[in-house]
């Protein structure tokens, strides 16, 4: 079969087109014919050598390495002791994550059946593979973890704030693969939501159900904003602490990626910070599915490439602003 590799660590241009074997199947698992495959921030980690991560947390990698953990398409092979799945099946899932051997960038994955869910009919496979991590991201922050594993980051177990109708969540980076789904999911649970993003994505996120929108080249969130009950943070960085300010006391912020805040002031600001570490969980995306069955969910998708176009796939996730998912296509 065809896959993307990684022979060494660098640039997008690392990403190699190579002829590898079919993986064979083992127990507790499915091969999967992979229609789409979804590109996400640790795929690019992944390809740079994991440097975002604190060098003490830094794992060794083996080369070559076939990136990606999200992938959409139909089951060829079924392991004999996996119940819930048949060949012909269409399914969607994030593999083995938080590993590093999801190996999605491929024609054929093999793939732990609890890692899968039906692919929703309603929607096609490239939207299928643009949703798992992401989606996964904002439900295990915002409705349910799904496990008792402490974020590797806090060394703490993440409690979902309850929302409600009436509460008030601010997303930033709202347009974003986790942040467009966190705005959904804010939003169906009844809360006031207010997004922050670049200013060309305003449409699409009122669309999504934003009731205000922020247009963060303009104008500063902790200008205009006081007393939310939730900041959904998925940019992060060290610029993450002005955001505490917009949050009432009781307040808790959530930083999706890598973000410092000194203790002494959550403390003194009376506002509680948690982070996860998002884990594989195919039950999970069928509840999820549901919702993207019908029509309660939408998966933006920023732009496609042809697998072979890995490499401009990953060049256009370095560029920025992304609305939704950017999905590599590799059944037409």
């Amino acid at each position: 079969m065809k896959a993307i590799q990684i022979h060494e660590a660098g640039g997008p241009e690392v990403l190699r087109y190579d002829e590898v074997p079919v993986p064979g199947i083992g127990p507790g698992e499915v091969l999967v014919r992979v229609h789409a495959a979804g590109v996400n921030p640790p795929d690019w980690y992944l390809r740079e050598g994991m440097k975002v991560m604190p060098a003490e947390m830094r794992p060794a990698l083996e080369f070559p390495l076939i990136p990606g953990t999200d992938m959409s398409g139909v089951v060829q092979a079924v392991a004999p002791d996996v119940l819930g799945f048949a060949v012909g099946d269409e399914v969607f899932g994030m593999l083995r994550f938080p590993g590093l051997d999801g190996w999605t960038y491929a024609e054929y994955v093999a793939a732990p059946a609890s890692d899968l869910a039906h692919k929703p009919a309603g929607i096609d496979h490239v939207q299928a593979a643009g949703a798992p991590m992401a989606v996964l991201t904002a439900w295990q922050y915002l409705v349910e973890l799904g496990h008792d594993v402490p974020s590797p980051f806090t060394g703490r177990v993440h409690q979902p704030v309850p929302i409600t109708p009436g509460t008030t969540v601010l997303v930033n980076g709202a347009a974003g693969g986790v942040g467009h789904f966190a705005v959904q999911l804010a939003k169906g649970k009844g809360a006031h939501v207010i997004a922050v993003a670049s200013g060309r994505h305003e449409q699409f996120l009122r669309a999504l159900g934003a009731d205000e929108f922020i247009d963060y080249t303009r104008t500063q969130a902790a200008d205009v904003v006081r007393g939310a009950d939730l900041v959904i943070d998925t940019v992060g960085g060290p610029d993450s602490s002005r955001f505490l300010t917009v949050l009432k006391r009781g307040g808790t912020m959530l930083p999706v990626f890598f973000a410092q805040y000194d203790p002494e002031e959550t403390a003194r600001l009376g506002i509680t910070v948690s982070n996860i570490q998002v884990r594989s969980n195919g039950p999970q995306l069928a509840e999820i599915g549901r919702l993207l069955d019908a029509g309660k969910l939408q998966v933006g998708v920023d732009s496609t490439y042809p697998l072979p176009e890995a490499a401009g796939a990953h060049a256009r996730a370095a560029q920025g602003h992304i609305q939704g998912k950017i999905v590599l296509t590799v059944v037409s």
